[in-house]
């Protein structure tokens, strides 16, 4: 797994070289909507994408994660099935919806059935590269989601070259990257985490809970500012030494929410003093996007060999497909 997280900036470039050269087949159309549906490692690029584009595409992008499709999915909507290795149960099951609704369809995948039912179908199918884990191959399955967004004209081309100045970014940043990691790993150790991020980069938080469960071993838990002080900072009431609150920060993160955070630190400081601030580096969405994924990559991997956990295996998973087969 620390060779993946490693490779992460040339997984980018090779995911702008895949995208730069897929040609669509499916001519470009207006939509109403957008749903892209995908699980897990598969998912997560979904979600970083949606806030993303949430003030930039003059139509709905939606997530979908489970087997069923929203009932608005009909000829009028663009649906992107995004599953790694290509035999999700769930979207499958959700892609045999979209058919259904005859749904213009593009497949983001590395094969299994949803690449041949696509090649049936003469669907658009991006492949990327097979055999890593999902969740190390989020780089691929979110710049293909870029490129299919760009094709029908949703969003514009820039991005592009802000994923190439991202790049750059880590690359020139990795020594402090993992110093900073292996200090915060250190710091998340024998604690939960409870990771709190302004709501336009919920993705990014979200990301960084799913790699501590899936590579750390590790419970933990997420939420958003401004939404969290309706509900959740109500939740801060005991003092307990094992919980680490860490805060996923821009420079130029909304000033309210900035007024936010600093109010809540008051608060929480109250019940622990495990209070970690974390601040993106770089210009674009991207660079502070790509950096924090990096960072946090760096340090579920860095807690797997704290807490002596193999940061690859996910035999749990592998049972609960295991029994679900059975049925």
């Amino acid at each position: 797994m620390k060779q993946l997280v490693a490779d992460f900036p040339i997984q980018l470039q090779e995911a702008l070289i895949i995208g730069q050269s897929y040609r669509f087949t499916t001519a470009k159309k207006a939509f109403s909507n957008v749903v892209l549906t995908g699980l897990g490692g598969s998912g997560i690029g979904g979600s970083i994408v949606q806030n993303f584009v949430f003030d930039k595409m003059k139509v709905p992008f939606i997530v979908n994660k489970d087997y069923f499709l929203p009932s608005f999915v009909n000829a009028n909507t663009l649906v992107i099935v995004s599953s790694y290795s290509g035999n999700t149960e769930e979207t499958i099951a959700a892609m045999q919806q979209a058919i259904k609704a005859k749904a213009t369809i593009v497949c983001i995948t590395s094969g299994g059935k949803i690449a041949e039912i696509a090649r049936k179908k003469k669907m658009d199918c991006i492949l990327v590269p097979a055999g890593m884990p999902p969740r190390a191959c989020v780089g691929y399955s979110m710049t293909q989601v870029l490129f299919t967004l760009q094709h029908f004209g949703l969003i514009k081309d820039n991005f592009e070259k802000d994923i190439k100045a991202s790049i750059k970014l880590i690359k020139e940043d990795i020594k402090d990257i993992q110093k900073k990691a292996k200090a915060l790993a250190q710091k998340l150790s024998e604690k939960t985490p409870v990771i709190y991020a302004a709501a336009d980069f919920e993705g990014v938080a979200i990301r960084f809970r799913q790699q501590i469960n899936e590579n750390s071993k590790m419970l933990c838990w997420h939420h958003v500012i401004p939404e969290m002080n309706h509900n959740e900072l109500v939740g801060w009431k005991d003092k307990d030494s094992t919980k680490a609150v860490v805060i996923l920060r821009n420079e130029d993160d909304y000033e309210r929410v900035q007024t936010r955070i600093e109010i809540n630190k008051k608060v929480i400081k109250k019940y622990t003093s495990n209070i970690i601030e974390l601040y993106s580096k770089g210009k674009s969405y991207w660079d502070k996007v790509f950096y924090f994924i990096h960072l946090t990559d760096w340090t579920s991997v860095y807690l797997a060999d704290i807490r002596n956990q193999d940061a690859t295996e996910v035999k749990v998973i592998d049972f609960l497909k295991g029994e679900l087969s059975k049925s």
